[in-house]
């Protein structure tokens, strides 16, 4: 069983300390003030700026992919639709989901080729298979998304047609 203990610090001058998370007698976890102090405050400028790292990279990625333009596309698509047919609460977590796995897949794909280029810039067959399968890790979670879809709008659009013909 793990138990954690927060112990005062010894001196004022402690509590500026790296983290200290030590193991005291029968398995039981120290984290000392100065931990609790780092965690509260000292990395909270980390935490904000690491969402702006976050936004470089996807606008990095809007700007330079070409694949992920289109999904961008197609997310601006369906999320069209989705108004448009007036889709239930369920049906927009099941698009939500879609949008998100896509556009996180596309991102995770171009990290994995950038960092197989900075690895291996001269041919490499492996860092090829590594290259085909990131890709195809996307493709399966793009099929999944257009199947999704399909589920979803198929039946409100042909009931469209139907009125309309």
């Amino acid at each position: 069983m793990l138990k954690i203990m927060f112990l005062p610090p010894p001196s004022p001058s402690s509590r500026h300390l790296p983290l200290n998370l030590g193991e005291g007698r029968e398995g039981v976890k120290i984290l000392t003030y100065s931990t609790l102090h780092l965690f509260k405050f000292g990395s909270m400028k980390k935490f904000i700026r690491g969402f702006g790292y976050a936004f470089k990279g996807i606008s990095y990625a809007a700007k330079t992919q070409l694949n992920f333009r289109v999904h961008l596309v197609a997310t601006l698509l369906a999320v069209f639709m989705s108004y448009a047919l007036h889709i239930s609460a369920n049906e927009w977590q099941w698009i939500i989901l879609c949008i998100a796995l896509v556009l996180a897949a596309e991102l995770f794909n171009t990290a994995i080729e950038f960092l197989t280029d900075l690895v291996s810039p001269d041919y490499n067959e492996i860092a090829g298979h590594v290259k085909d399968a990131s890709a195809g890790a996307v493709l399966i979670i793009a099929l999944f998304a257009l199947i999704t879809g399909a589920i979803i709008f198929l039946p409100k659009l042909l009931v469209l047609i139907h009125y309309a013909a």
